[in-house]
């Protein structure tokens, strides 16, 4: 099973149009091209459809690197009776 953190990666680089293993899990957004409000709108709709997960507004503020992202979706998992 792939772990929620390369899932993030590879769901990321189709956003961000990078290749998965291109970006550092914890780099700041800045280094990503394409990263805007709008894109990390994209990233976490993708996340929430492909997780099957909702992140609250201030959750969504304190994800800043794609390692808080795939933290936040292990958090929600891990709420998930059955998940994990």
């Amino acid at each position: 099973m792939i772990d929620a953190a390369e899932q993030v990666r590879t769901i990321a680089s189709s956003i961000f149009n990078m290749l998965a293993q291109d970006e550092s899990s914890s780099a700041p957004p800045e280094t990503m091209d394409d990263w805007d409000s709008m894109q990390r709108l994209n990233l976490v709709l993708a996340l929430e459809e492909h997780f099957e997960v909702e992140f609250n507004p201030e959750e969504i503020e304190r994800m800043k690197t794609l390692s808080d992202f795939a933290a936040g979706v292990e958090n929600k998992r891990a709420q998930v009776p059955g998940e994990a």
